[in-house]
C-alpha cells in the first residue's frame, strides 16, 4: 500500500469506485440463509486514510452481494482502536440502503490496536439477543470478520478461542503489515479457509471476490431444496451430498444406502464400566448412532434396543420403543454413564431372559425375525460368562462381540458366535474405532451379511413349500446318485477278491 502514497485522489476514488462495481456485478447476489455477520474493523492510527477508505469500500461492495434482511443475513458492524465502538448493531438495520448511509459516516477512531478487548466486545455484546443476533436455540451462524493491518497491543488467542467456542466462526483479514501470526491465532480452523492476508492494494480487488465467495460458498445449501438424506456440502454455485462412514451415496446422489431388504432384532450390551471413562463413552455413543444411521429403522424393519452394564445392568431403551432412526439416536445420546464394575456374564443374562421378549419388543419366532446382540466391552469380565454365552446361541442369537484397549480376545471368542473371523472386532483405541464400521455392516445388514438373500415368509406358503419340495428332490437325487456310484465300486473290490482266491 504504500506505493499509493503518490497516487492522486481522484484517481484512487475512482479505482475503489471501480473495484467495488465489479464486486457487485462478480455473480448473482448470495442467498445466504439466516445468518447473523458482525464486521469488526481496525480503525487505529496506523491505518491511513485512503487504506481506511479501502475497508469501507470493501464492506459496502460485500453487503451489495448479500441477502440482507430480517429473516436471511443480520449485519452489524463495529470499529475498534484503544475503544471499541458499534457503528450499527445487528438489530439496526434491514435495508443495506441504510446500512451503506451509516458505513459512509464513520470516523475513524485513530488510536491504539487493541484487538482482543473489541472480540471481547463481539461476542459478549454484538453477538447478545439484545443486540439483535437470534437465539442461540434457531441455530443461526454467527460469523465475524475481523479486518486489521497491524499487530494487536493485547492478547487475542484465549478470547478468540472463547468466541469460537461459544459458536462464533471468525475470519482474520490481514492488510499488509498485519501478524500473520495474530491472524492465525484468531481465525476459525481450517486457517486456509479463515485466514486471509492482502499483501498490496493491487491484490485487494482480487480478495474481496475471493472472501464474498466464502460467504456464498456457506451458505448455498440453506438456500436450495437439496434433498441430501444425512449432510449438504456446498459447492461454489453447487452442492454434493455426504453419506455417515461406512454408508455409501446412492445413484440418485440424494440417498444413503442402508440395511432395506431384512428384518433385524437387534440388541446393543454397552460396557459403561469406570474403566472406560466419561470421554470415551461419549464416542461410545456416536459409535452406536453410526451404527444405526446404516440401518432401517422401522416397526416393521429393524427394532433396536440397548442395554448398559456395569457392576449392574440397566436397560436404556427395549426394542419396540422407537420407532424411527432419530428417535433411537436422540436416546442414545440422552444414556448416562453408570461408571464402576463390569459384569459382562450378567448382562448377557438379562439380554437371555429379558431384552429378546416379545414384552420388550422383540418378534414372535414364528416370524423368523433374526435376532442380533452385539456386545461392546473394554476389558476382562469381573463374572463368569461362559454360561449365558452358550446359552444367547442356543436361543438363536446371532451374537457379536466389539472390543477395545484391553479387551480381552478369548472372552470376545467366547460371546461370538461362529466363525470369530466374522462375529469379532478390535480396535486398540475408542478414537479409532470407526474403522470397525464396515465390518459390522456387512455382518448385521441381512441382505450384505450372515442373512444375504433370506426372506422372511411363512414356511406354509405354497411358493415355500414348493420349493423346499424342489430342493429336497434334488438333494435325494444327488444322494442316490452317489449309491449308485459306491455300489458300483463295491461289485469291483468283490470281484477282485473273488479272483484272487
Amino acid at each position: 500500500m504504500r506505493g499509493l502514497l503518490c497516487w492522486p485522489l481522484s484517481l484512487l476514488l475512482l479505482f475503489l469506485q471501480s473495484w467495488e462495481t465489479q464486486l457487485q456485478s462478480a455473480g448473482p447476489r448470495c442467498y445466504s440463509g439466516p445468518l447473523d455477520l458482525v464486521f469488526m474493523i481496525d480503525s487505529s492510527r496506523s491505518v491511513r486514510p485512503f487504506e481506511f477508505e479501502t475497508m469501507r469500500q470493501f464492506l459496502v461492495g460485500l453487503l451489495r452481494s448479500l441477502d440482507v434482511g430480517l429473516n436471511t443475513t443480520r449485519v452489524g458492524v463495529i470499529q475498534y482502536s484503544s475503544q471499541v465502538q458499534s457503528v450499527f448493531p445487528l438489530r439496526a438495520f434491514s435495508r443495506r440502503e441504510d446500512m451503506e448511509r451509516a458505513i459512509r459516516a464513520v470516523v475513524p477512531l485513530a488510536q491504539g490496536t487493541m484487538t482482543g478487548l473489541a472480540i471481547q466486545y463481539a461476542m459478549n455484546v454484538a453477538f447478545s439477543e439484545a443486540e439483535g443476533a437470534r437465539p442461540s436455540e434457531e441455530r443461526v451462524p454467527r460469523v465475524l470478520v475481523i479486518v486489521t493491518d497491524g499487530r494487536p497491543q493485547d492478547r487475542v488467542a484465549e478470547v478468540a478461542a472463547q468466541a469460537r467456542a461459544r459458536g462464533i466462526e471468525i475470519y482474520a483479514v490481514g492488510v499488509q503489515r498485519a501478524d500473520v501470526g495474530s491472524l492465525r491465532a484468531m481465525a476459525s480452523p481450517p486457517l486456509d479457509q479463515h485466514v486471509f492476508l492482502v499483501e498490496s492494494f493491487d491484490l485487494i480487488q482480487e480478495f474481496g471476490l475471493q472472501f464474498q465467495g466464502r460467504l456464498c460458498v456457506r451458505d448455498f445449501c440453506n438456500g436450495v431444496d437439496h434433498g441430501c438424506e444425512f449432510q449438504c456440502v456446498s459447492e461454489g454455485l453447487s452442492f454434493h451430498c455426504l453419506c455417515p462412514e461406512g454408508r455409501r451415496l446412492q445413484a440418485d446422489g440424494r440417498s444413503c444406502d442402508r440395511c432395506r431388504e431384512g428384518h433385524v432384532d437387534l440388541v446393543l450390551l454397552v460396557d459403561g464400566s469406570k474403566s472406560v471413562r466419561p470421554q470415551n463413552f461419549e464416542l461410545v455413543k456416536r459409535f452406536v448412532n453410526q451404527i444405526v444411521d446404516f440401518l432401517d429403522v422401522s416397526p416393521e424393519g429393524t427394532r433396536v434396543g440397548l442395554v448398559q452394564f456395569s457392576s449392574r445392568v440397566r436397560t436404556e431403551f427395549p426394542l419396540g420403543r422407537y420407532g424411527t432412526a432419530a428417535e433411537v439416536k436422540q436416546a442414545v445420546l440422552a444414556v448416562e454413564y453408570m461408571e464402576r464394575g463390569t459384569m459382562t456374564g450378567l448382562a448377557l443374562r438379562h439380554m437371555v431372559e429379558h431384552s429378546f421378549s416379545e414384552a420388550q419388543g422383540a418378534r414372535p419366532r414364528d416370524l423368523n425375525v433374526p435376532r442380533v446382540g452385539l456386545v461392546f466391552t473394554d476389558g476382562r469380565s469381573q463374572d463368569d460368562i461362559s454360561v449365558w454365552a452358550a446359552r444367547a446361541k442356543e436361543e438363536g442369537i446371532v451374537m457379536y462381540a466389539v472390543g477395545v484397549g484391553k479387551a480381552v480376545e478369548e472372552e470376545l471368542r467366547e460371546i461370538a458366535s461362529e466363525p470369530p473371523e466374522l462375529h469379532v472386532s478390535y480396535s486398540p483405541d475408542f478414537s479409532t474405532m470407526t474403522h470397525l464400521l464396515e465390518n459390522l455392516k456387512g455382518s448385521i445388514c441381512p441382505e450384505e451379511g450372515i442373512s444375504a438373500g433370506t426372506e422372511l415368509r411363512s414356511p406354509c406358503e405354497c411358493e415355500s413349500l414348493v420349493e423346499f419340495q424342489g430342493r429336497t428332490l434334488g438333494a435325494l437325487e444327488s444322494l442316490t446318485q452317489n449309491l449308485a456310484r459306491l455300489t458300483e465300486r463295491l461289485e469291483e473290490l468283490e470281484n477282485q477278491l473273488a479272483n484272487r482266491k
